[in-house]
């Protein structure tokens, strides 16, 4: 009898809090994917930056009219598709790496890396990519809020043709603090291709394609909300300056 009053007793309790309006006021999960870049536009830079052993005379990249058939059977309409064509080689075998960076121009006209910010709280990436069956792998470089960088592996490509290839994103790297504004996104800086000691490194191609976070866009909704939001602070507080 009594684990009955307990029972009824902790049903009650889960429906007034579920009823609340402190729970009223949780957001559902938004989780959404987001396409980061597609590489059909040749607009949004890239460069390829070799380790010590790179063979300057082979490394190339360009954007490419080709792509995976799991993502496109046929070119829509009015679309040019694409995909991000890398070439490379070394004189060594070894762990030798190329980092493919997103990039911009500076005011020389020199390309330097940029970061790409990832929406909401950021669950997993993926990436198309397609090898020659060689033994590389791929790996990702994220950066938090504070500055640290953070490696993960993406996948083996030791694979013929185009496969989709993924990670997930660990709790334990901070994408969110305690006080307002709470969330802080990470950044992709780099993707990295490694070649094993045991794998040929001469004149190689890698393409890739679709690159894509899955991600929650949805926050905790909270009375004055908007003043956790900077340029929402600045615009009021220039308001009320009458500027």
């Amino acid at each position: 009898m009594k684990q009955g009053i307990r029972l009824f007793v902790c049903v009650l309790a889960l429906f007034v809090l579920a009823t609340s309006p402190l729970m009223a006021q949780m957001r559902r999960p938004m989780i959404n994917s987001v396409v980061l870049d597609d590489f059909n536009d040749p607009s949004s830079q890239w460069m390829v930056r070799g380790s010590r052993f790179v063979n300057d005379d082979l490394l190339d990249w360009e954007w490419v009219r080709t792509w995976p058939e799991a993502l496109h059977r046929t070119e829509p309409e009015g679309v040019t598709l694409r995909s991000l064509g890398v070439r490379g080689g070394f004189d060594r075998i070894g762990y030798n790496y190329l980092e493919i960076i997103p990039a911009q121009e500076d005011g020389n006209g020199e390309l330097v890396p940029r970061a790409i910010p990832l929406p909401g709280t950021a669950l997993s990436l993926d990436l198309w990519v397609w090898g020659s069956n060689r033994s590389y792998y791929v790996d990702v470089q994220l950066r938090d809020h504070r500055g640290i960088v953070h490696t993960l592996r993406m996948g083996d490509i030791n694979f013929r043709g185009w496969e989709n290839i993924f990670v997930d994103i660990p709790t334990w790297i901070p994408q969110a603090v305690t006080y307002v504004p709470q969330r802080r996104g990470l950044e992709l800086v780099k993707l990295v291709l490694w070649t094993r000691p045991n794998e040929r490194v001469n004149e190689f191609y890698v393409y890739l394609d679709e690159l894509r976070v899955v991600t929650n866009l949805a926050e905790d909704y909270w009375d004055g909300e908007e003043l956790g939001d900077p340029e929402a602070v600045e615009r009021l507080w220039n308001e009320a300056r009458g500027m």
